[in-house]
């Protein structure tokens, strides 16, 4: 799937946020505005998306431009993988999110698990870096550009229990993986990940 659209939205808008945030020429600074309109016109045009809506993210975004940080945990118990329902769309996915400010990302993912899932765990391995503009994990369009950290954790402790993100909590076998909230995390991933658990020797994937 070609998004070429989508990849010239994102660096349009990586060029006018470094340019609103290291020039003081007036003038210039009305150029990198309009870069930026230009972005989000681009995004919408091929999106359910509106332009007003995008040009507010975009201007959310200060300082230097670079790609978000998420983070995933892989927690497997009995063959079985741990995934969390969530309220937003009631797809499942892998526990995670943004990583925070001022915490390491096997930190994060940590949190993360504890937060939407209830279970307690520890960073093993982290098993792949993927680009997730990436044409071949077949990620639906998002405007922000983002990196995915994959994480093989494992559990320590504690109890399911939901959380104000996600409503449940259960382990599933490769075989029985439910509906997936496609913009958080793609079967392929998750097939990946089960051929991590079974070969614990494998190198870590990327890109």
């Amino acid at each position: 799937m070609s998004l070429k659209w989508l990849e010239w939205g994102q660096k349009l808008q990586a060029i006018a946020q470094n340019g609103l945030t290291y020039n003081e020429n007036p003038f210039d600074k009305e150029r990198y505005q309009l870069v930026r309109q230009i972005a989000a016109e681009i995004i919408s045009t091929h999106s359910n998306i509106e332009a007003s809506s995008l040009l507010n993210l975009f201007n959310s975004e200060v300082g230097y431009a670079t790609p978000k940080v998420d983070v995933r945990a892989a927690v497997f118990d009995s063959d079985k993988i741990l995934l969390v329902k969530e309220k937003e769309d009631g797809c499942w996915t892998l526990p995670g999110g943004w990583a925070d400010i001022g915490e390491s990302p096997s930190d994060g993912v940590v949190r993360e698990v504890y937060e939407e899932s209830g279970y307690q765990t520890r960073v093993v391995k982290l098993l792949a870096v993927y680009d997730r503009n990436h044409s071949r994990h077949g990620y639906p369009p998002l405007a922000y550009h983002i990196y995915k950290l994959f994480f093989q954790c494992e559990l320590i402790g504690g109890t399911p229990k939901a959380s104000f993100e996600t409503e449940e909590v259960e382990f599933f076998r490769e075989t029985e993986i439910p509906n997936l909230s496609l913009t958080r995390v793609v079967p392929s991933q998750i097939t990946r990940l089960f051929e991590y658990y079974r070969d614990p020797n494998k190198p870590t994937d990327f890109d």
